[in-house]
């Protein structure tokens, strides 16, 4: 399997995670157990992706963002609105700004080697960097439950498996660069490693969700435990 197919692979899975939210939202009349904060924050990356496209450049890539973004809107608007009493805010209570604000300063520092303006490169590090913690509320928020219902748990082993494709996609892209990546090294070039270790992180943020996710669909438990830290 290439990087363009498990690029393919890592897009549909994040498309399905959305899908599944749309479904829960829409039919069972409940925000219960999701992550506002996550939403707003997925939100966030897209927008930032999306304003980068007219320098980096149109792609299908593009498109499924656009998308990606206005289904998020539409279920950061049902919690807020329409089905906000159903939303365990108690529960969801990880500040955003203890993410942006670090993503942001990375990026300022540490940001893709290119010929596109400097703003741009610095928007697309921070949505990368953000992109590898935006599921850190939701998944706090699960601990705080510790008993999580089928389709907030579909959603999240959905993210799971997209980021352990995007970290494979990288993995490889670096495989088959290899002389042109200790180039960029020899020059103290952090960008490619600072991506790596963003992906690492998105994988190691969500292993431990997807392995209780599988023992449970194993056991056949409709419902996912998570143990409280």
């Amino acid at each position: 399997m290439g990087p363009k197919a498990i690029d393919e692979g890592e897009d549909l899975l994040s498309h399905y995670g959305i899908f599944v939210l749309i479904y829960k939202l829409s039919t069972l009349k409940t925000c219960s157990g999701l992550s506002l904060q996550t939403q707003e924050l997925t939100a966030i990356v897209l927008a930032v992706r999306i304003s980068c496209s007219p320098v980096i450049g149109y792609n299908v890539h593009t498109v499924l963002d656009i998308a990606a973004f206005v289904a998020t809107a539409w279920v950061i608007y049902m919690m807020r609105f329409k089905l906000y009493k159903s939303y365990n805010e108690h529960l969801d209570k990880t500040p955003k700004s203890y993410l942006l604000i670090p993503c942001a300063i990375m990026a300022v520092f540490v940001h893709p080697n290119s010929v596109i303006p400097l703003f741009s490169k610095m928007k697309w590090a921070f949505g990368v960097y953000l992109e590898a913690i935006v599921v850190f509320p939701q998944l706090r928020m699960m601990q705080r439950t510790k008993m999580i219902e089928p389709f907030t748990a579909h959603y999240v082993f959905a993210l799971g498996v997209s980021r352990f494709f995007g970290a494979a996609y990288w993995i490889l892209r670096v495989y088959e660069s290899t002389e042109a990546y200790l180039f960029l090294l020899g020059r103290g070039y952090f960008w490619v490693p600072m991506v790596l270790v963003s992906e690492a992180v998105q994988t190691f943020i969500l292993a431990d969700f997807c392995y209780y996710y599988v023992k449970s669909i194993v056991s056949s438990n409709l419902l996912v435990k998570v143990p409280q830290v």
